[in-house]
């Protein structure tokens, strides 16, 4: 079996929709999993912030201009008057539902039912279209067997009994639908893997089924070597092992979901990264071969804070950084990088929700200071320590740019670095000149 998933922009338009049928008829059995058309969940989370805020009169106008749309997109989508009047009620009853939320009290724990129904009405319309071209599918949905536990985390004895109990239903079915993204949790209620967590879902469900390969579909061919947003000339990596992947996608390379790589690596499940614009490119296959490469690609990660803790207690003491590393484990917050000294140790973190508060207890310990918008660049490629050199050409490379921190030796696929994040464009055009010209 294969995993099909298709994202936002794969899904964005009738026109778009109707060109995933060539991808997926083929007759082989496979799952395939959709995102929310570009642009709803957004659109979605705009509407619960308003209903928490009681903002009651401009939900309900979003949610009738979202409704507007939809109903233009079932215009598009369908051919025959009678898929048309389906099309357009199945929209009617999922912004109805989200209208009732305006007639009582809104909560957070309701936002996670309201952000569903971009998956849900994605995967209906996609199923609705498929009935109207007579091919045969079995939409199968997710908030059947998908499931995270108390900690937020894919249960995966449940997930994996749980789809093959709705797969068994229809052996002689080769085509599936489902939702990326969302799940119960729990207890039972709506919710869902965080932004991007179709990816996540594509490779939970591969690993479930034990698939040959997980396609992830977006409008890009492939991981490349660098930013092309920034950066000229980049290139398309064809190859690269689960470490590898696992390490671009956490700084910065926006293709692929941070998460998604654990479950195939987990199952020894190939992931493939392809273009629904460029069907027949290969695009680049991630898997557990391991091809080495001095350098092989360069990712950035913005929105980095960095917490500087002195304290005269380090010095010839055990235990300390115990202590540190509770605090950021009390508030939930993982950590990117760090680094030490006799009597300081640099710590940077992406997500400052919780960060004065930990600046708080931090200084428990001993002086801090706090230094936002900064940037970690990961250079990834052969940095084995057994090997001679210390990957000289990126620090020629970045001589006029301050390094605020550097991390070298917790992986022999990649070195970290931290600068300005104003200083983050010019960094990568050095390094694209340097390392891959």
């Amino acid at each position: 079996m294969k995993i099909m998933k298709f994202g936002g922009t794969s899904v964005g338009s009738p026109e778009r929709m109707k060109s995933l049928i060539n991808l997926i008829n083929d007759g082989e059995r496979k799952i395939v999993v959709l995102s929310a058309m570009a642009g709803t969940t957004n659109s979605l989370v705009e509407i619960a912030d308003l209903l928490y805020s009681d903002n009651i009169g401009m939900a309900s106008t979003r949610n009738e201009e979202l409704r507007e749309k939809y109903h233009k997109v079932v215009e598009g989508l369908y051919d025959t008057a009678d898929f048309k009047k389906s099309g357009h009620e199945l929209i009617d009853s999922h912004f109805d539902y989200i209208r009732n939320f305006t007639l009582r009290v809104f909560t957070k724990l309701q936002e996670k039912a309201i952000l569903a129904q971009g998956e849900l009405i994605s995967t209906e319309l996609f199923q609705l279209l498929l009935q109207e071209r007579k091919i045969r599918s079995v939409l199968i949905p997710a908030l059947s067997f998908m499931r995270i536990d108390k900690d937020g985390e894919p249960d995966f004895f449940y997930i994996e009994e749980n789809i093959k109990r709705e797969l068994g239903k229809y052996p002689e079915d080769n085509l599936f639908i489902t939702q990326g993204y969302i799940c119960r949790n729990a207890y039972g209620e709506t919710d869902n893997l965080k932004r991007g967590g179709s990816d996540y879902s594509a490779s939970i469900i591969g690993a479930a089924v034990g698939a040959y390969e997980i396609q992830i579909w977006t409008d890009i061919s492939g991981l490349r070597n660098n930013d092309p947003r920034f950066v000229e000339d980049t290139k398309i990596i064809r190859e690269l092992s689960f470490d590898e992947a696992a390490e671009l996608a956490y700084f910065g390379a926006k293709i692929l979901h941070p998460s998604s790589v654990n479950p195939a690596r987990m199952k020894n499940i190939p992931v493939r990264l392809k273009n629904t614009m460029e069907p027949e490119d290969e695009g680049t296959v991630i898997s557990s071969k391991c091809i080495l490469e001095d350098y092989k690609a360069v990712a950035a990660k913005d929105g980095i804070s960095v917490l500087r803790i002195k304290s005269d207690r380090m010095l010839m003491a055990y235990g300390f950084m115990r202590k540190v590393f509770e605090i950021f484990e009390a508030y939930r917050t993982p950590i990117d990088m760090v680094t030490t000294s006799e009597v300081s140790v640099s710590i940077t973190i992406d997500n400052p929700e919780h960060l004065d508060n930990i600046a708080k207890d931090l200084r428990e310990l001993g002086s801090v200071e706090i230094e936002r918008n900064q940037t970690i660049i990961c250079i990834v490629g052969d940095f084995r320590t057994e090997r001679t050199g210390s990957a000289p050409e990126i620090f020629e490379a970045l001589n006029t740019i301050p390094l605020k921190m550097i991390s070298y030796g917790g992986s022999p696929y990649s070195i970290s670095l931290l600068i300005d994040t104003k200083d983050k464009v010019n960094a990568l055009k050095l390094l694209n000149k340097h390392l891959f010209n």
